[in-house]
């Protein structure tokens, strides 16, 4: 007999419930399987609390990315109203030029006088279009507003022999200058634009695929032959005739000479 209660105890344990409500209560040393109904009894068929663990990964790197903005706005808020006027932007842009030195490829020596300089603004209006095309398709218009100057210059090197003529008493003196001529058109990049520039839905196409660096090249030629134009009309040599005379006459009358001639080409 306390074998066979002994066996029953080991291999098949008592189901026992901790209450009469039919709740199943394990205790210490109870089985895993929760017991059967008993007939009569209310069973508790409520679902258990399943609590989901995980996403701790996820939490961290939106607490990390929330931590860094936190710092930068702080740092660039602090910048910004001078909290800290040491303090350098980490963030600020950074320009780094990496083109070679200049090389002299000539010397020449100058003996020009520029007597007069003409300042000039232009608007150059290029369009180009095809022919029985409408220009939303294919166009190129383009409108620049161009600044540039001239100068213009006495060469003094030009002055040949027998050029300067002066008394024995070496109180007048008369001297024969070659024409004033005009220098190249200087363009100012600094205070030149694109006013507007229209193109074809074609012309955009085509920028996508391959861009021309010289595309401006024949706007800024244009502008260089329009203001060339300009001077040569505004009387730039007839000023830098009398300035030069002005200058010549002054510095002479310094060395003693009390009457001083300049002569130009006749125009």
């Amino acid at each position: 007999m306390g074998d066979k209660d002994e066996s029953k105890t080991s291999e098949y344990p008592e189901v026992t419930s901790g209450s009469g409500s039919g709740t199943w209560n394990p205790e210490i040393g109870d089985p895993v399987d929760p017991p059967r109904p008993i007939e009569g009894q209310v069973v508790d068929k409520r679902e258990p609390i399943v609590i989901k663990q995980g996403g701790g990964a996820m939490r961290g790197l939106f607490w990390l990315v929330a931590t860094i903005g936190l710092i930068v706005a702080l740092v660039l808020g602090a910048k910004t109203i001078g909290l800290f006027p040491g303090l350098k932007n980490p963030f600020a842009q950074q320009q780094t030029d990496r083109s070679g030195p200049a090389l002299l490829k000539s010397v020449q020596d100058l003996n020009q006088f520029v007597a007069a300089e003409g300042n000039f603004q232009v608007i150059v209006d290029v369009q180009k279009d095809r022919k029985y095309i409408p220009d939303f398709l294919l166009n190129e218009r383009i409108l620049f507003v161009a600044a540039g100057s001239v100068e213009v210059y006495v060469d003094f090197s030009a002055i040949g022999q027998g050029a300067v003529k002066e008394s024995e008493d070496r109180r007048s003196a008369e001297i024969n200058l070659p024409a004033p001529q005009l220098r190249p058109v200087r363009i100012d990049n600094d205070h030149s634009y694109v006013y507007e520039e229209e193109r074809g839905v074609f012309n955009r196409i085509g920028d996508a695929f391959s861009s021309d660096p010289n595309r401006l090249q024949e706007v800024y030629k244009l502008a260089e032959q329009k203001i060339g134009a300009a001077a040569k009309d505004a009387g730039l040599q007839k000023r830098a005739e009398d300035n030069t005379r002005k200058m010549l006459i002054q510095f002479l009358n310094a060395l003693g000479y009390t009457s001083v001639t300049v002569n130009f080409p006749a125009g």
